[in-house]
């Protein structure tokens, strides 16, 4: 496994492309992670290739109660809003502003690709096949803490089958929403900007 993948970038273009094999997805407003596992040691590193580990502590939490050895997520921590948008002047707030250097404990991961899986380059399988194993992930993190309340985060899903699901576990009243500071999370975006897997 890398000490580190560069993540796949968007290209500015006039127009959408056409065809098939292309995956449109939200762009959220926050900062490109990955999270990387080894045993009991998690790093989280930027885009830039800096460990800000110590940055998002509550992620990093969340990252060493998935039920795995070692892994490479690629994804973007948000801080959301009253009415869950992702809030990037809250995000800078949460970090201490330009320059700070405080945790955002408030920040969640939403996880949108899994590239490595205890010692298997997943890079060669297709986006639908990688983001099957991170659900099946996430939802094995799910029903191993057997009460999601347990955990000090929040496991929020924006899949409808598995948020239909989640929600059962996360809300008595059967709503969707986070219970409390930062978690992974599985988002509607894709690693890759062409075709070809990332």
């Amino acid at each position: 496994m890398p000490d580190r993948v560069e993540p796949c970038r968007a290209l500015l273009t006039q127009k959408p492309p056409g065809g098939e094999g292309w995956a449109f997805e939200v762009k959220w407003d926050g900062y490109r992670l990955g999270i990387h596992r080894r045993g009991a040691e998690l790093r989280i590193i930027t885009r830039g290739g800096h460990d800000w580990t110590h940055r998002f502590p509550t992620i990093a939490e969340a990252g060493l109660r998935l039920p795995a050895d070692s892994f490479i997520l690629d994804g973007e921590a948000v801080v959301l809003d009253a009415e869950g948008r992702s809030d990037f002047s809250a995000l800078q707030k949460a970090l201490g502003g330009r320059g700070g250097k405080a945790s955002a404990h408030l920040a969640i991961l939403y996880a949108f690709d899994l590239l490595y899986l205890d010692g298997h380059d997943l890079t060669r399988m297709s986006l639908d096949e990688r983001r099957q194993l991170l659900e099946f992930l996430l939802r094995r993190a799910i029903t191993r803490s057997c009460s999601a309340r347990r955990l000090r985060g929040t496991v929020r899903v924006s899949w409808s089958r598995l948020a239909r699901w989640a929600s059962r576990e996360l809300s008595p009243s059967g709503e969707s929403h986070p219970i409390g500071p930062a978690a992974m999370a599985t988002g509607s975006r894709s690693n890759a900007s062409s075709p070809k897997p990332s």
